[in-house]
């Protein structure tokens, strides 16, 4: 999954006139009668985690179309990787998205595991993140070794195979102290910090576990410093680390913070704020590689409560920034350095897999919403803005998601009467091995799946695939991997918005 290049936004102003015109009509009609089912959205969005599952499944699988896989992962190294996640609708276990998928996920149920349990979803979101906590201890297999990937991307994306019948190359590789990788060490860290909040009350043990790990990992990130990609070059044409490492090591420290309420750990996020780019850099997106705005948005959080009052001044200059995020997905900053919107009210900003920036800037806005609300602050954007606004702006995206969009088309497969079918995956395109067990091959897999018209015979139930493009265009083909294709982390923050909007929904 290649970061692209941003998508040159609107063509010509007739063009733009008459798309604008076909959306009014379109939401005149319907917008005002619309409701949306947000239970089953945020179940839907943790069914799509047991279908991304590499390894041993469990007995209580769900998605019975899929079936074990990757069961030798780590063999050749002598050690043991089974388990995980794939990240798409390929077969590579990468583990800088895949530590983000966690942190966001571990992120849903501390800001909302109330309101995913009203739900009856909790069990699943702890699975859902279980899942990964456990490979990512495996893969910690001492305390400045942390395996990195398993499998090839270039090897891999010339076979279309099923994961259960994967003949790819299953090399894994590694970070430690002669090949450095501190971002992704820190994002793991935060993904175990955040878990082992998540853990605390309902399995103390693990979550101490959890703990263990991220503290050593985190240690190692900042004691042997450099870029993941320059140690594991493989990783270098779909997970390159364009953000460099500082915003993981902030990231990392500041969930370390959350977890052990340990001064040392807020010390270092107040220590390098300047230094790592913390309070200097005004950043427009939140993802697997930028992790400024989300690390921004819990420091203002921090400078709300005003229990820190000796480092008032730096948790204001990350506060600043996070508003500064903040008010750019809403349009409001003054006259610049605003985040484009397609004529739908999406917000766009890349062609590639835009939903991935879309689902992170709804939780973020919800989340900061809830701390506005209960510390009865307003945020200053180019003009006064109130916590509703923010709320009702992530509202907004969920529910162009759903299918409140000019495509009339929910990007959550699985939800509402119309959805992407010919999802780019894998594993959803072929039979399932479960039906057919016969081995298909690499090249059979493209001569008689891949370019078939029709739907897939498996339904990718909750994924978020990569969504429209800058004039709310959508075209469901398999081969158009720039929007069909979904991955886990664009999935995960939808998990807490939907959880907020549902018992929104219910208290109404």
């Amino acid at each position: 999954m290649k970061k692209q290049p941003r998508c040159a936004a609107l063509t010509s102003p007739l063009r733009f006139v008459q798309q604008w015109c076909l959306l009014l009509s379109i939401f005149i009609i319907s917008a005002s009668a619309r409701t949306f089912d947000y239970a089953g959205a945020l179940s839907k969005s943790l069914l799509y985690f047991e279908a991304q599952r590499s390894g041993r499944l469990p007995y209580n699988q769900r998605v019975t179309w899929r079936d074990n896989s990757g069961l030798t992962d780590g063999l050749e190294q002598g050690v043991d990787l089974v388990g995980g996640y794939y990240d798409a609708g390929d077969h590579v276990k990468f583990g800088l998205p895949m530590a983000f998928t966690v942190t966001m996920l571990s992120w849903s149920v501390i800001e909302y595991g109330e309101q995913i349990a009203i739900a009856g979803e909790l069990e699943h979101a702890l699975e859902a993140i279980k899942w990964g906590t456990d490979y990512f201890i495996k893969a910690h297999t001492s305390p400045n070794v942390l395996w990195a990937e398993v499998g090839d991307g270039d090897t891999d994306h010339y076979c279309w195979q099923r994961p259960e019948d994967m003949t790819t190359s299953r090399q894994a590789y590694k970070i430690d102290e002669n090949n450095p990788g501190s971002d992704l060490a820190g994002e793991t860290a935060a993904a175990m910090a955040a878990a082992s909040i998540v853990f605390k009350k309902t399995n103390p043990h693990y979550s101490h576990l959890l703990l263990h790990h991220a503290q050593q990992l985190f240690e190692f990130g900042d004691k042997y410093r450099g870029k993941y990609d320059s140690s594991v070059e493989e990783v270098k044409s779909y997970y390159a680390s364009v953000s460099g490492y500082m915003d993981e090591l902030l990231w990392g420290g500041l969930w370390l913070y959350m977890a052990t309420d340990n001064e040392f750990y807020l010390k270092y996020v107040i220590n390098k704020a300047h230094s790592f780019g913390g309070i200097g850099w005004a950043i427009t997106e939140f993802s697997w590689d930028v992790k400024y705005a989300g690390l921004q948005i819990i420091a203002a959080k921090l400078h709300m409560e005003g229990k820190h009052k000796e480092h008032n001044h730096i948790l204001e200059r990350y506060r600043e920034k996070a508003e500064h995020y903040i008010c750019s997905c809403l349009k409001k900053n003054n006259g610049s350095n605003n985040v484009d919107h397609t004529p739908g009210g999406l917000i766009y900003i890349r062609q590639w897999n835009n939903m991935q920036y879309v689902s992170s800037a709804a939780f973020l806005l919800t989340v900061y919403s809830d701390f506005l609300r209960k510390s009865d602050q307003k945020l200053s954007c180019h003009g006064v803005v109130g916590h509703e606004e923010l709320l009702t702006f992530a509202k907004s995206q969920v529910n162009y998601i759903l299918g409140s969009n000019p495509m009339n088309m929910s990007y959550l497969v699985g939800y509402g009467p119309s959805y992407p079918t010919r999802v780019h995956h894998r594993g959803a395109s072929i039979v399932s091995y479960r039906e057919n067990k016969g081995f298909i091959g690499c090249t059979q897999g493209y001569d008689n799946w891949y370019s078939r018209v029709e739907p897939n015979p498996n339904v990718v139930v909750g994924a978020l695939v990569g969504g429209p493009d800058c004039l709310d265009n959508f075209s469901d083909e398999r081969g158009n991997y720039m929007q069909t294709e979904a991955c886990t982390y664009n999935t995960a923050p939808l998990v807490g918005v939907l959880a907020k909007l549902n018992h929104q929904k219910v208290e109404v």
